[in-house]
């Protein structure tokens, strides 16, 4: 017979010793087994399933607990979490008679500008008869085997006047954007 004291008081050797054990009993030794080390009767008949639980439940009492700072610490990320937020969130609403969210939402935080085309793609326009490639990197323009700072200086070195660079290759929305030409 197992008591609840053998239970607390197993560590190391004796743990694996205990769980190699479990490992060869069968189903109605393994519910004799859970009846008798934890008080209750087991709620299963699955024989993986309920070695895997006395298992659990045996190196879970043999492992010291937490120090109370560390679990303060714990207690203190958990309130901080994205899921602790939404509940707070879902108890504020139904209390107000609004329905739960049950949706996860998640922004994707990026340095890309957004009126800009991913990395690697070609931005390309007609100029005075000439079509006008620039390929968009991670830093800058490529057109022209040379690398420019901003869609402006590309837009400069090919008309030889100021241009807003979004505007020269109709990647504007806002039509107020104009051409500003240099004096000459």
């Amino acid at each position: 017979m197992h008591s609840r004291q053998t239970m607390r008081t197993t560590k190391g050797k004796d743990l694996r010793a205990q769980i190699d054990q479990l490992r060869q009993m069968t189903v109605p030794e393994l519910r004799r087994w859970h009846l008798e080390t934890f008080g209750e009767e087991a709620k299963s008949c699955h024989r993986q399933f309920l070695f895997w639980q006395i298992a659990r439940r045996l190196q879970s009492a043999s492992t010291p607990p937490l120090s109370e700072e560390a679990r303060q610490f714990a207690l203190a990320l958990a309130r901080d979490s994205a899921l602790d937020r939404r509940m707070s969130d879902n108890i504020r609403r139904r209390r107000i008679g609004l329905p739960i969210d049950l949706t996860v939402t998640t922004t994707l935080r990026s340095g890309h500008d957004s009126r800009l085309p991913l990395p690697g793609s070609l931005l390309a326009r007609d100029y005075k008869g000439q079509t006008i490639v620039v390929k968009v990197l991670h830093s800058g323009f490529e057109y022209d085997g040379r690398v420019f700072g901003s869609l402006s200086a590309v837009a400069q070195e090919v008309t030889g006047a100021k241009w807003n660079g979004f505007a020269f290759f109709g990647l504007a929305n806002d039509r107020s954007i104009v051409r500003k030409e240099k004096s000459r």
